[in-house]
């Protein structure tokens, strides 16, 4: 996975000073250029920026979801896979400063194509992310004859 690009992400904030602090000290993010307006960050090496905005209402929780073997994930969200021990270190700063979890630490798609273990979780302006981690790296966009669902 460490020959991959870095992306690039812009999402809106409400309070850009309190979620920053959310994404480097839940997240362990670092920082890098910044206005008075927006912050970029390093996550997990690749580029998120935070742009602080008037209209984003950081409460509103009820966007829509989509089944995924069994669990009703949030859409939009984003996030990074990671390798195994970096998955279970991120869960474990996450559980350590009491941040909650939208969908907690699962095994998703167990047996099969793409298993993962995977979290969701949101930051203070109620963007959701997601990390994950898979059994075998490999499979990330592995295909299997049976739906998911």
């Amino acid at each position: 996975m460490s020959s991959l690009s870095p992306f690039h992400l812009a999402i809106p904030v409400s309070d850009l000073l309190e979620t920053v602090a959310f994404y480097e000290s839940v997240l362990g993010c670092t920082r890098g250029r910044e206005s008075t307006a927006w912050i970029d960050l390093s996550l997990f090496g690749h580029q998120l920026v935070l742009h602080q905005v008037e209209q984003h209402d950081r409460h509103n929780h009820d966007q829509p979801t989509n089944p995924v073997d069994g669990e009703d994930v949030p859409v939009p969200h984003f996030g990074v896979v990671l390798e195994w021990d970096a998955f279970a270190a991120l869960v474990s700063r996450i559980q350590e400063a009491g941040a909650g979890f939208v969908i907690g630490p699962t095994t998703r798609f167990e047996g099969r194509a793409g298993e993962q273990r995977t979290c969701f979780l949101r930051d203070p302006s109620g963007n959701c992310l997601e990390f994950k981690t898979l059994k075998d790296p490999g499979m990330l966009f592995a295909r299997d004859l049976d739906k998911y669902e």
